[in-house]
């Protein structure tokens, strides 16, 4: 007599095998978490980004770059900054050989300049440490300015394969909608809980495609406001959208009231064709780039002002609001025209006589990339 026996599904809570909700919650939990990579590299196949430009000819000094450039910028904004970057700095000791005010200039408008420092100072590592060759190690990879565990990650598993993790803000976003994590993942006990997943999650295999596959899904699918949650192919056991609130999640850093600090900055002109800036100070905002000289208001610049009796009175232009990460700058600018140049201006490395008709190629702060485009500066160059 033969016995037919029904293959048993994988899945099946229609006629469970015990009635004790806590274990088939661990049952279904065990399911869920098996199946979510193989879900997340299927969504990939047919849907994921393959075409980026450090996805051609990956290496691992390639994709670092993008790495670095992707913090906290949109994959739109980066792709012609890399392409421009990649063109001068073809490999990691070209890069190393540069001066920094080059490296600058070509970060001008990416923000968060101390991206472009670390980079910079991490090629110099590589170069005179590692004879120029990118390190393949994890440990040693994260001990380059610059790079912490999910940079690290991202750059040896999506250019080498290597099995890594990674948690960057996209993925953050995914797990902790997908678990419903409470807290602001800037906390240390929220980010190690977000990394338990991740270690839980990240397929022995296709790692490179699976990662890749997990910003994409953030960057695209499960954005910050508008999430596309009919679309995720993680939807059906996705605890933030069973709460109906996915965009309650990751919770948001706790808010603190800073009030708008203010800025005098006096544009000085030297024949009406030249103007002075000044180098930050290689640490804080906008560091090592070049700005109009500071000061905390108009009073400031005034009594600045009174040691040179030729020097035209100031002209305010225009006003704006520049925003960065945590507060918010006010900028008064004064225009300036002085008829003899004292040497106490003229001197310091730090000093540069910016030449409108011919400009230098430095690192320009963002606010002074906008005062030099004012029509007030741009008249006098022609």
């Amino acid at each position: 007599m033969t016995v037919h026996k029904e293959p048993i599904p994988s899945f099946a809570l229609t006629a469970p095998l015990c009635s004790d909700p806590a274990i088939l919650f661990y049952i279904v939990d065990i399911v869920n978490t098996a199946s979510f990579a193989q879900r997340v590299l299927t969504w990939y196949e047919q849907h994921g980004r393959k075409t980026l430009p450090w996805q051609q000819q990956k290496t691992p000094y390639r994709v670092w770059v993008s790495e670095i450039m992707l913090q906290q910028t949109q994959v739109a904004t980066v792709i012609p900054y890399y392409e421009r970057f990649m063109a001068r700095f073809s490999d990691v000791v070209s890069l190393a050989n540069a001066e920094p005010d080059e490296v600058l200039h070509l970060w001008t408008g990416l923000g968060y300049y101390a991206r472009a420092r670390n980079l910079h100072k991490a090629a110099r590592v590589i170069r005179d440490h590692y004879q120029g060759q990118f390190p393949e190690q994890f440990e040693e990879v994260l001990g380059l300015p610059g790079i912490g565990r999910s940079t690290a990650g991202a750059v040896l598993s999506l250019s080498l394969g290597q099995h890594h993790g990674i948690l960057d803000g996209n993925v953050k976003r995914v797990l902790a909608r997908w678990q419903a994590q409470d807290g602001w993942p800037g906390k240390k006990d929220v980010e190690n809980a977000l990394w338990q997943l991740v270690e839980q999650l990240t397929p022995p295999r296709g790692v490179t495609q699976y990662n890749q596959a997990m910003m994409d899904l953030g960057a695209t699918i499960c954005t910050r406001s508008k999430p596309q949650c009919e679309l995720c192919p993680v939807q059906n056991d996705c605890q933030a959208l069973a709460l109906g609130t996915p965009t309650a999640f990751p919770h948001s850093k706790p808010k603190k009231t800073v009030q708008p600090a203010k800025q005098a900055s006096l544009l000085l002109l030297k024949q009406g064709r030249q103007i002075l800036l000044v180098q930050r100070p290689p640490q804080g905002i906008w560091g090592g780039l070049y700005c109009f000289p500071e000061f905390h208001d108009e009073h400031e610049l005034r009594h600045w002002l009174k040691r040179y009796p030729d020097a035209s009175e100031p002209t305010p232009l225009p006003g704006f609001r520049h925003t960065f990460s945590h507060f918010h700058l006010d900028i008064t600018p004064w225009l300036v025209e002085l008829g003899q140049i004292p040497d106490e201006i003229m001197a310091g490395s730090e000093r540069l006589w910016y030449n409108l008709e011919q400009p230098a190629s430095v690192g320009l702060a963002a606010a002074t990339k906008k005062l030099l485009a004012y029509p007030q500066l741009q008249e006098r160059n022609h």
